[in-house]
């Protein structure tokens, strides 16, 4: 008998034996008595918490309207000279001859997009309780490997409608048939002597710009609105 016999016999005797009764099938009755929201909070409070806890986890956080958000990618994504963007981004670019948009592209080799220096998605919405970030592969994030390749990502989220309070709210609204993403800040491991190293399973940079309607337009004598990051 191997160690890896007796490690597996050891195991089978400590875990009490399946009994006759059936699996719970999936219309099981599961409890679900914990708290699905942790506070009462205004849409504006909701997004506020988001923008919290994403900076928390290392996260650049920029809060702009559609106005706003040519120039804002423009400057955050002024050192890249290529981007990845996914099929129908649905908000507006910057424009600049130096900078390169590469659409996603199924032909694509991992080569290829390993040379791409950013990309720019959407999201399908946002929980504010755990500063997470889901993607689903719609139409404006594009396949999940165009997020993970890329160093530098960039995910614009609308504010307040995609940000929800917690994940038993974000659940019922998301398709478990989709390749579902759940990022929370840069990727990092500090799997080696609890040393944080980043950019190791995905992008090493996170910008996520909360992206508010476009505002009204300014009158005469008005500035108009100021973007920032926090």
């Amino acid at each position: 008998m191997t160690s890896k016999d007796r490690i597996l016999a050891r195991i089978r005797r400590a875990v009490p034996q399946p009994g006759p009764q059936a699996a719970p099938g999936p219309d099981a009755d599961i409890p679900r008595d914990y708290l699905r929201v942790h506070g009462a909070r205004t849409p504006q409070e909701r997004v506020d918490l988001l923008a919290a806890h994403l900076a928390e986890y290392r996260a650049r956080v920029h809060r702009t309207d559609e106005d706003g958000l040519p120039d804002l990618l423009g400057r955050l994504l002024a050192d890249a000279a290529t981007v990845q963007l996914p099929p129908d981004l649905g908000f507006g670019l910057p424009s600049h001859p130096s900078l390169a948009f590469v659409p996603d592209r199924a032909a694509q080799t991992p080569r290829e997009l390993d040379r791409v220096d950013a990309v720019v998605t959407g999201c399908a919405l946002a929980i504010a309780e755990t500063g997470t970030i889901v993607l689903d592969g719609g139409p404006d994030q594009g396949r999940r490997r165009i997020t993970l390749v890329p160093d530098h990502h960039v995910c614009l989220v609308r504010v307040p409608e995609q940000v929800v309070d917690s994940v038993p709210q974000a659940l019922p609204l998301l398709d478990p048939g989709r390749p579902l993403t759940w990022i929370s800040g840069p990727s990092a491991t500090s799997d080696i002597e609890l040393d944080r190293v980043e950019g190791v399973h995905g992008p090493r940079r996170l910008d996520v710009i909360l992206v508010g309607a476009r505002g009204p337009r300014p009158g005469p004598g008005t500035r108009p609105p100021e973007t920032g990051s926090q």
